[in-house]
């Protein structure tokens, strides 16, 4: 690790930049000075998107003991998860990159995600749809990919220098994947609801009786 310090006002500013303005970030985004930096940026944007989720959950279960336990525990988990993101997710987006003709540098590689990784937060802020409507929750949560998907599009040709045809097709392949993904999801949820909603009218038809 290097002796790089870490500016909040720049990472606000970045932060800022990936969401708006992806490829003038990524053109000129530093490829090297360690690890320390994308960690750090890692663990903020895991523990804002852990403390939403805590903010939902404590909504969601209103103010009891359980709500802010499992909300408590909540954050740890997607800190932690996080940061195995931030490696792992590293290197597959390396092995994209070679595939793509890119980049094999694992340091380049781990830096983009954990810019990519802005969109833990956003994604939890507006997580509290899925619970209002199944239906609208895939939407939300595929346009939501869609947009991590056009971060990683510019990372890959901007940053590691991909082949942007090549970059393009495999966005395409993890987009179909991802919206596949979701619709099953969905539809296994809905069968879990329906199934769910059953046993719980069987339950209060055998009380009555």
């Amino acid at each position: 690790m290097s002796n790089l310090s870490f500016g909040f006002k720049a990472f606000i500013k970045e932060s800022i930049d990936v969401l708006i303005n992806p490829k003038s970030y990524f053109s000129t985004m530093k490829t090297t000075g360690g690890v320390t930096e994308p960690l750090i940026k890692a663990l903020i944007y895991g523990a804002l998107a852990g403390i939403i989720d805590f903010l939902w959950g404590v909504v969601d279960f209103g103010n009891s003991m359980f709500g802010r336990f499992h909300g408590l525990m909540l954050i740890i988990w997607i800190v932690i998860g996080a940061i195995v993101l931030l490696f792992v997710g590293g290197l597959i987006l390396m092995i994209i990159s070679a595939i793509c003709r890119g980049s094999k540098d694992y340091e380049a590689s781990v830096r983009v995600n954990a810019s990519l990784m802005v969109i833990l937060p956003l994604s939890a802020l507006l997580g509290f749809v899925e619970h209002l409507n199944v239906t609208a929750g895939v939407i939300v949560s595929l346009a939501i990919s869609i947009f991590a998907l056009y971060l990683l599009y510019h990372g890959l040709i901007e940053t590691l220098k991909a082949n942007p045809d090549s970059a393009r097709v495999a966005i395409i392949i993890l987009a179909v994947l991802t919206a596949l993904i979701l619709i099953f999801g969905a539809g296994t949820v809905k069968k879990y609801d329906k199934m769910k909603s059953n046993l719980e009218k069987t339950f209060e038809d055998l009380n009555k009786k």
